[in-house]
C-alpha cells in the first residue's frame, strides 16, 4: 500500500513537473509573439521606420538565440529563464524608446509593407510553434530547434532593413527562409515525439 501510494505521488509530481515545464517554455514564446507585434503595429503606425524594426529584429534574433541554447537540453533553469526574461524586458524598453522618438517611417512605403509582411509572419510561425509547446506536440528541446529557426529569419530580415529598405529580392530570400521554418515546424509538430 505504502509503495503504491509512493508511485502515485511520483507520477502526480512528474505532471506538475512536465506542466511547468511547458508553462515556462510556453510563456516564453508567448513573449516573442507580443514583441513581434508590438514591432508590426510600430511598422503599421508609422512610428517605427523600416531601419527601427530591422535593429529590433536583430534583438530578437539574439533572444530566440538564447532560448534555443536554454532547450537544448530539454530544461529551462531559473537562471536561464531569468537571462531571457532580462533580455526580453530590454527589448520591451527598446520597442517603446523607438515607437516614442522622433522618426517616424510611412507604413504604405513598399518597404515597409514588406517588413510589415515578414514582421507578421514571425508572428504566426511564433504562434505555431507556442501552440505546439501547449499542445505537448512540441517537447522543449523541438521548441529549442525551432527557435533557432526564428532566429535566422529575424538575423535575415535585421540584415534586409539595416540600410532603411528591404528590396523585393530581399524580401524574396527572406519569404524562403520562413517557408522553410514553416515546414520545419510542420515536421516537428506531426512527429511521434510528444512531450
Amino acid at each position: 500500500m505504502k509503495a503504491t501510494a509512493t508511485v502515485v505521488a511520483a507520477a502526480v509530481a512528474a505532471l506538475f513537473s512536465i506542466a511547468a515545464d511547458a508553462q515556462t517554455t510556453g510563456s516564453e514564446v508567448q513573449r516573442d509573439v507580443n514583441q513581434q507585434q508590438r514591432i508590426e503595429q510600430g511598422l503599421k503606425s508609422g512610428s517605427l521606420n523600416t531601419r527601427e524594426a530591422s535593429k529590433l529584429e536583430s534583438e530578437q534574433s539574439r533572444i530566440d538565440r538564447m532560448q534555443s541554447n536554454a532547450e537544448k537540453d530539454g530544461k529551462l533553469s531559473p537562471a536561464e529563464k531569468a537571462r531571457i526574461q532580462r533580455a526580453q524586458n530590454q527589448e520591451s524598453r527598446d520597442i517603446n524608446r523607438l515607437e516614442n522618438n522622433a522618426a517616424r517611417g510611412n507604413p504604405n512605403s513598399a518597404s515597409s509593407q514588406r517588413m510589415q509582411a515578414d514582421v507578421q509572419r514571425n508572428v504566426n510561425q511564433e504562434r505555431r510553434i507556442e501552440q505546439g509547446i501547449q499542445s505537448g506536440q512540441l517537447t522543449n528541446r523541438e521548441a529549442g530547434k525551432l527557435e533557432r529557426g526564428q532566429a535566422r529569419v529575424d538575423r535575415a530580415e535585421a540584415r534586409a532593413g539595416a540600410d532603411g529598405h528591404v528590396g523585393p529580392n530581399e524580401q524574396r530570400r527572406i519569404q524562403k527562409a520562413e517557408n522553410k521554418q514553416s515546414r520545419r515546424i510542420y515536421r516537428e509538430k506531426h512527429d511521434a515525439q510528444k512531450r
